[in-house]
């Protein structure tokens, strides 16, 4: 959808737009590298490692919950013949109630609106707001009507002197490196 919409925005600002700026402004695009941009500010990488910290403790929990539902199950197997069918039962239930506590875990953790991809989202919007508003800046102050993200596959080709990634680059670890 997102790039359906961009697609658009092209085609307006070739076809519509140039008769009406003509009169009254030059386009002017440049664009930028997210990929780019996260792989070398400082606060993405930091924030990065945060969150692979955060998901290995969970997976951590979650394979010690999968050992211990492995372990019951090779008890009742082991066991099956000496044990009453009224002990096979319970510890059926146990091992089932396990399961089930196992499968709310891995729902509540890595959903789609888990703990991780919240907790994912609370890490990365503040920098995607800074390193917008950096974009917004750089756009403002050098006079580009648009820019667009390569990483979104957006750009086909672009001149070195409208990429605008190393200038944001550069502007965020000044702005942002030493508030830290």
């Amino acid at each position: 959808m997102k790039k359906l919409s961009l697609v658009l925005v092209i085609v307006y600002l070739f076809t519509v737009m140039p008769a009406s700026l003509a009169v009254s402004e030059e386009v002017k695009i440049g664009y930028i590298d997210t990929v780019k941009i996260f792989a070398n500010f400082s606060e993405t990488i930091t924030a990065e490692e945060t969150y692979k910290k955060e998901v290995a403790n969970w997976k951590k929990k979650a394979e010690e919950m999968e050992a211990e539902i492995a372990q019951m199950r090779e008890e009742l197997q082991s066991q099956s013949l000496m044990l009453s069918e009224t002990k096979i039962t319970e510890k059926k239930l146990v091992m089932d109630q396990t399961i089930k506590e196992y499968r709310e875990y891995m729902q509540e953790i890595f959903s789609e609106n888990g703990e991780a991809a919240r907790r994912n989202k609370e890490l990365t919007d503040p920098i995607v707001e800074k390193i917008n508003k950096v974009i917004a800046e750089i756009a403002e102050e050098e006079g580009y009507t648009i820019v667009l993200d390569a990483a979104q596959g957006t750009v086909l080709y672009g001149k070195d002197s409208i990429d605008l990634t190393e200038k944001t680059l550069e502007r965020l670890k000044k702005e942002y490196t030493t508030v830290q």
